[in-house]
């Protein structure tokens, strides 16, 4: 199954499309987050039954809007159901 997610880059130039990635997942209270290493970008919180079980992805999109410099990603994974 492909999974596709964005993250917040704070300076641009720092991924490009086609970049092989690797994330490190962090834990809060509740969620959890992923960063592209080494700290390149941030992805946004998601909900314990939404998280990410793969570790390797590849970049697809990186744009600048309004708010700054998005990275898009996909990666390969399993059914999360079929793991639990």
């Amino acid at each position: 199954m492909e999974r596709v997610m964005e993250f917040k880059m704070e300076r641009p130039g720092l991924l490009k499309e086609g970049d092989n990635i690797t994330v490190t997942e962090g834990v809060l209270p509740s969620n959890y987050y992923y960063t592209i290493d080494p700290a390149l970008a941030m992805s946004g919180n998601y909900p314990f039954n939404q998280r990410m079980l793969a570790r390797e992805g590849k970049v697809t999109k990186v744009e600048e809007n309004s708010r700054g410099f998005y990275v898009t990603a996909v990666f390969e994974e399993q059914d999360n159901k079929s793991v639990f």
